[in-house]
């Protein structure tokens, strides 16, 4: 963890301004909520970094392709690969049928779609919807503009949330707020 924290600080993330004050802010809300529901420490590293290559809503990356073995070097190959994954992501021709079996991923940096195996469709939609709920959390303009397609996303990928994950996309009011008291800690990540 002290490794990913460094890296981020290094690469600026504590000074781009994001929803809810810097990228880095974020990225630990993010971490946290995934601790929060348990995820094991390879997908809260993952949470952590997931906007290192840039996203398909967050164009700024930090760091180029390139240079993904040093990231794997400072969280670890499997926390790497779900960073990756999710920054590739194309989340249009992706998310509609990501919890459908067989489903296929449009991978935004290559062009190319393939089947992937269902922990890393899994990841991904802890990793989307803790950001995603962060988000609402923290930007009154985001939660009143995609709040209901929030809801509507997250009852799609219902199959692929953990319990407290489905559980925490639920308190997702009709206004798109998180009503979980884990949504304001920013104390740890």
């Amino acid at each position: 963890m002290a490794q990913a924290r460094s890296l981020l600080e290094d690469l600026g993330a504590g000074t781009l301004p994001h929803p809810g004050g810097t990228l880095l802010a974020h990225l630990r809300r993010v971490r946290s909520r995934l601790a929060g529901w348990g995820a094991r420490p390879a997908l809260q590293l993952a949470g952590l970094c997931h906007a290192l290559y840039g996203t398909d809503g967050f164009p700024t990356a930090l760091l180029s392709l390139d240079r993904r073995g040093e990231v794997a070097e400072a969280i670890g190959a499997e926390a790497e690969s779900i960073v990756y994954f999710y920054a590739a992501c194309d989340r249009e021709a992706t998310y509609p049928a990501l919890a459908d079996r067989g489903s296929g991923f449009r991978d935004r940096f290559t062009g190319h779609s393939h089947t992937p195996e269902p922990g890393l469709r899994r990841d991904l939609a802890e990793v989307t919807a803790a950001n995603e709920l962060d988000l609402a959390d923290h930007d009154p303009e985001f939660r009143v503009r995609y709040g209901a397609d929030l809801l509507d996303l997250f009852h799609r990928f219902r199959p692929l949330l953990s319990p407290s994950a489905w559980a925490d996309c639920l308190t997702l009011d009709s206004g798109g707020r998180s009503r979980h008291p884990r949504a304001t800690d920013t104390s740890s990540g």
